[in-house]
């Protein structure tokens, strides 16, 4: 079996003034920065083409900042967006509310944060890479299908299920400090497989890092 790398890339900034917990709501855009994230997103792919690379996939959640996001690079490549709803955002509880730790911890929520290990607010760590993984190999046989042996897909999905998905590739546990996830607005965590498919290396790039200064990041779980 021929190897390929499968990327999953986070959405971009969204346009969100309230500082909503926004999750799985319909119609939060991307940002004007967030725009500029995604083309600069597509320009990234589109010179790892002309330098041989062969990126033949196009996955994206059903939400509409990841279909935002992945607009310019589907334009960029001539690549269909293929939506898929396994790698959507993670369900949470807090979704709809602000996101302040103020409103978090009302005594009306203190039930939900009774095991912070599963997560007891929202979706199991466990069940969204699980869901992610089994999107991932799709994504990976397809790609090897189109592409060949080195073929590469993407997918864009977001911040916890991207993270949940990277402790659980790298053999981490997966419950860990919101804080700490190294997963930046359109930022790539790259999971390369060997011909046995097997993941061998995962890697992490941010390839639109000069537009992060400043960005919000409200997460959305």
């Amino acid at each position: 079996m021929p190897q390929a790398t499968v990327h999953l890339l986070r959405h971009g900034e969204v346009h969100n003034p309230d500082g909503v917990l926004y999750g799985r709501l319909p119609e939060f855009h991307l940002s004007e920065r967030g725009r500029d994230m995604a083309q600069m997103l597509a320009e990234h792919f589109a010179a790892r083409v002309q330098d041989g690379a062969r990126i033949v996939h196009l996955v994206a959640s059903p939400l509409t900042r990841a279909q935002e996001t992945a607009q310019p690079t589907a334009e960029a490549l001539n690549l269909e967006i293929h939506t898929e709803p396994r790698i959507i955002e993670a369900e949470n509880h807090f979704q709809g509310l602000h996101a302040t730790m103020g409103e978090f911890f009302k005594p009306k929520h203190w039930f939900q944060l009774r095991n912070p290990l599963r997560p007891s607010w929202g979706e199991a760590y466990k069940d969204q890479a699980a869901r992610m993984l089994a999107a991932v190999e799709d994504a990976r046989l397809r790609a090897i299908a189109l592409g060949g042996d080195g073929a590469e897909a993407i997918l864009v999905s977001h911040q916890l299920p991207i993270w949940a998905t990277r402790l659980s590739a790298e053999g981490r546990r997966l419950w860990h400090d919101p804080r700490k996830r190294e997963c930046t607005l359109t930022s790539l965590t790259s999971l390369v497989f060997d011909d046995d498919g097997r993941i061998v290396r995962v890697d992490y790039s941010e390839p639109a890092a000069v537009l992060l200064p400043g960005a919000a990041s409200t997460p959305g779980a």
